[in-house]
């Protein structure tokens, strides 16, 4: 008896760059970064401040077009589409300024997405209360957004954010401005989304906060590649401390 071949596992949605560039005049802001983000883990992009780290973020998402080289998902060049043409094809992008609707309320904050992306009408309350159930936001939904804590915000923008059904989330600055207990919130909310099979980037000044939740970060510098690893790996590698942690750094 014949047995048929089990099938093989699909590939995981991937993101890639290929010798990315990034000139301001004459002067080279980034030069030949070579990355690559795995739908499922959480990765962090790293550097000092003017090291190119954030030019790079910008280039992945499409705020900064790059100079050179190339951006790419599933194998597809995407370098030269916009960042709306990008997030229709499954790149999220959270920003560091707050991107929600002040003086709407929670639930009408997730309508504003649902209606955006063209839901059917009779479909659209179902799946704000989806939203609002998966990122524990049932008993917010009718407070202004304005009123929400640091951690309850970056709750909302996730919820969000993920209307979109993104296969990968970038999220700039994620750790930023908020207390220590809306930080472990922020950071349990990301390895949800890795649970979920998302890409999480982190690219953020938070050292310790993002090293804690990474299964691996890249570390720019000088607009090159420096060195990149796990958190363990990169707290024990020299160019790591010398460049960017320090001698004395720690978890």
């Amino acid at each position: 008896m014949s047995v048929a071949p089990a099938a093989a596992p699909a590939p995981r949605p991937e993101i890639t760059t290929v010798g990315l560039r990034k000139t301001f005049g004459r002067r080279t802001v980034v030069d030949g970064v070579n990355l690559n983000f795995c739908a499922g883990e959480v990765v962090g992009l790293l550097g000092p401040n003017g090291a190119g780290k954030t030019t790079t973020f910008y280039m992945i998402v499409g705020l900064v077009p790059a100079t050179g080289g190339h951006v790419q998902l599933d194998g597809a060049d995407i370098t030269r589409l916009r960042m709306h043409e990008r997030a229709r094809r499954g790149i999220g992008y959270l920003p560091q300024e707050a991107s929600v609707f002040r003086k709407l309320t929670v639930e009408q904050n997730i309508l504003a997405v649902v209606e955006a992306v063209g839901v059917p009408r009779r479909e659209r309350a179902a799946r704000v209360q989806h939203h609002l159930e998966e990122l524990h936001l049932t008993s917010l939904a009718r407070q202004k957004a304005y009123t929400l804590s640091g951690g309850e915000r970056r709750r909302l923008e996730i919820a969000r954010a993920l209307v979109t059904q993104p296969k990968f989330l970038l999220m700039d600055e994620p750790f930023a401005a908020i207390d220590p207990i809306s930080v472990a919130e922020v950071q349990k909310l990301i390895l949800d989304l890795k649970r979920r099979g998302i890409g999480v980037v982190v690219s953020d000044h938070n050292v310790r906060e993002t090293l804690r939740i990474v299964d691996r970060a890249y570390l720019i510098h000088q607009g090159r590649l420096l060195t990149a690893g796990t958190g363990e790996f990169l707290i024990q590698d020299p160019q790591a401390r010398e460049f960017y942690l320090g001698k004395d750094f720690n978890l």
